[in-house]
């Protein structure tokens, strides 16, 4: 919000200063919530590290010890803890019957008043309408989502009237590198099959 807003200001044709109390929000030693540990969501904590942020977790798996160590992130066991402590709540799950419209009104209403949600999972994980009434009342500072319900939104729809949140057009993994490795994956992995040998990255593990 903060860059997409310095941006126009930047750029406007109308800009004649810039004003010096126009201020964001430091992500260094702030909490980090990552809601979801898989493998996405230990990378993201590997990142965050390198801030200094403090990272809490919530996952239906607890992580292992040593993996807990690696990156300096405590366990919540329950979602609520971690939202109340959160300045930044990240959602990295799939889209299960179980996580469909998994924050709504009331996880919005527990989160800090001055937390960011932002969302690189699926659009159906967190409930528009809660989002867009906590946004507009300042229930949370902002939202930043690469992914919404449904793509793209229609075009009168309210979360894109507000001034309080970035939506990106689900171009999480769009590089030309990620995209290459993750065609060289789907070919490694249809050769295993015609081949009779174990697939290197089953959706399913057996």
């Amino acid at each position: 919000m903060f860059l997409h807003a310095g941006c126009q200001i930047a750029v406007s044709p109308d800009t004649k200063y810039f004003a010096v109390d126009w201020l964001g929000v430091e992500v260094t030693r702030a909490t980090l919530g990552i809601v979801g540990m898989g493998s996405i969501g230990y990378k993201v904590a590997q990142r965050a590290r390198a801030f200094d942020m403090r990272i809490l977790y919530h996952n239906r798996n607890r992580r292992r010890k040593e993996e807990e160590e690696a990156v300096g992130a405590h366990y919540c066991e329950k979602m609520e803890d971690l939202l109340q402590q959160s300045d930044f709540v990240m959602l990295v799950v799939n889209l299960t019957p179980e996580t469909h419209k998994l924050i709504g009104k009331k996880e919005l209403g527990l989160m800090k008043p001055t937390a960011t949600l932002i969302n690189i999972s699926r659009g159906a994980v967190i409930d528009q309408d809660a989002l867009v009434e906590a946004l507009q009342n300042k229930v949370i500072r902002a939202a930043a989502l690469d992914v919404t319900y449904p793509e793209p939104l229609p075009r009168d729809h309210p979360l894109l009237k507000l001034h309080n949140i970035i939506i990106a057009p689900h171009i999480g993994t769009a590089t030309v590198q990620a995209l290459r490795m993750m065609a060289e994956e789907a070919i490694a992995n249809m050769l295993a099959v015609l081949n009779g040998q174990p697939i290197p990255s089953e959706v399913f593990p057996k």
